[in-house]
């Protein structure tokens, strides 16, 4: 994999998971959002899951990531401490207050509320820039 893959702009690789649930959905939802308002990438967390090479290289080598998790179970960090992939930013919605439920019904404002804690976890670290495409081994060019 060339070297600084996922590097240009400093950008945000979004880990969401996407479990069956409205938390899960929600998170899903805002990696979503936030790519297409392009604060970051949403990234193929079941390709990491999968253990394919070019996903879990570029995890690796990313150097801002936020992984999502809908609730405590946590999914995305489970997926993500299996790989052997550090954990940079961690954001679990039921600890926002978010009740997890079945209910598929997103309302605008817990998806604002998520985005904007998304933000606020990255941090400055970095400014938001535009995102660029990533090719079909998961590194961006």
């Amino acid at each position: 994999m060339a070297e600084g893959c996922c590097t240009k702009n400093r950008n945000i690789m979004i880990l969401a998971c996407s479990g069956g649930s409205n938390v899960g959905q929600l998170a899903n939802r805002v990696a979503v959002e936030l790519t297409q308002e392009g604060i970051g990438k949403m990234f193929c967390l079941a390709g990491i899951g999968g253990h394919l090479s070019g996903f879990v290289q570029s995890a690796r080598d990313v150097p801002q990531m936020v992984a999502v998790d809908g609730c405590s179970v946590g999914c995305a960090k489970a997926i993500l401490e299996h790989a052997e992939i550090p954990i940079k930013d961690y954001l679990v919605l039921t600890d926002l207050g978010m009740e997890k439920n079945k209910n598929f019904d997103l309302k605008a404002d817990e998806i604002q509320k998520v985005k904007d804690a998304v933000k606020e976890v990255c941090g400055p670290k970095q400014p938001f820039s535009p995102i660029t495409e990533m090719d079909s081994s998961g590194c961006c060019h």
